[in-house]
């Protein structure tokens, strides 16, 4: 007995001794996750607001807002494009509005409601709201914050541009539609589906109208549009393309054409031979987000209901051409 009890303490003082001079190994920390924001504002929109914040971002680094589509979530969209893949890459911060059935039953930001279109009402003020937050939280770059989305969070991409263009140094829209062409075209069906009969002008004047008396820099657009989507018409892109290079003091002429990817890609110059619009033409996509899953220095994203695998990464190329990585 005498001698059980001595090989026990033994073992305990050993065991005590081991753990003092060996190193502690930490506990692995939780990777960070898009997390819900309150409070960010008066919220006219109603709309939920998320983000994507890498752990240890420093100060004074750019805002990325993703818009997702119809059906699709603020997380969902976020992961599934790429952005927050991009975020850890690159040290950014994402902005994730999200909507709510109360506003649309299929999820879709109402990109084609006045109410929800014009600077200070509506979704459009709770974006930018939300821009708001998250540059104060974050210590963020104000000069530095970028808008995208796709289809309806493409549409109300172009409206965010428009109604609030002192907010964004550029935006990228991936199957959506031109500021106001629902009213343009008498329907957003129509628009969607036909488009609307309006020249550069027009659809410029419809982006100047909605903040008046303002005299730029505007944001320079980017646009991504498959050629065999049906639910968007290519011939939005077009439009986009028309209003964004007529407001930037441009013409309809692509000063540069090549491809990217194999896709066709154009690009237009404004008087300064800044880039004001690019578009991306993806050949046989339908509707969705361009990805290109895997580890690749340019890959990104993952396939999914609306988020297609097409071998290139549209929130690569953004991002890449906004300078963030």
């Amino acid at each position: 007995m005498t001698s059980s009890r001595t090989r026990t303490r033994a073992a305990t003082v050993l065991l005590a001794l081991l753990a003092f001079f060996l190193p502690t190994v930490p506990h692995a920390s939780a990777a960070p996750s898009v997390q819900e924001v309150t409070g960010f504002g008066s919220n006219p929109g109603a709309l939920r607001m998320f983000r994507y914040v890498p752990d240890g971002l420093p100060s004074g680094r750019p805002v990325v807002v993703a818009l997702h589509g119809c059906t699709q979530n603020a997380a969902g969209y976020g992961t599934g494009s790429g952005w927050t893949t991009l975020a850890d890459r690159w040290g950014f911060s994402v902005v994730l509005p999200q909507q709510t059935s109360g506003n649309n039953l299929n999820s879709c930001l109402n990109w084609f409601q006045s109410g929800d279109i014009e600077r200070g009402r509506g979704e459009a003020a709770s974006v930018a709201q939300m821009v708001d937050k998250q540059v104060a939280d974050a210590g963020a770059d104000a000069s530095r914050v970028y808008v995208t989305g796709l289809s309806a969070g493409g549409g109300m991409t172009a409206v965010m541009m428009a109604a609030y263009p002192e907010k964004f140094a550029a935006g990228g829209v991936v199957a959506g539609l031109p500021y106001g062409c629902a009213q343009a075209a008498g329907s957003p069906y129509v628009c969607m589906y036909v488009g609307a009969t309006q020249s550069a002008k027009q659809w410029g004047d419809r982006v100047r109208a909605a903040r008046p008396g303002y005299t730029g820099p505007w944001p320079r657009l980017t646009v991504f549009q498959g050629s065999a989507d049906y639910t968007v018409k290519p011939v939005n892109m077009t439009d986009l393309m028309k209003q964004w290079t007529d407001v930037r003091g441009a013409d309809q002429v692509a000063d540069a054409s090549d491809t990217v990817g194999g896709f066709p890609h154009q690009v237009f110059r404004d008087a300064s031979g800044g880039v004001a619009v690019e578009t991306y033409s993806i050949t046989g996509m339908g509707h969705g987000q361009p990805v290109d899953p895997g580890s690749g220095a340019t890959q990104c994203g993952s396939a999914g209901a609306y988020i297609l695998d097409v071998n290139v990464c549209a929130a690569y190329v953004l991002g890449h051409s906004w300078g963030l990585g």
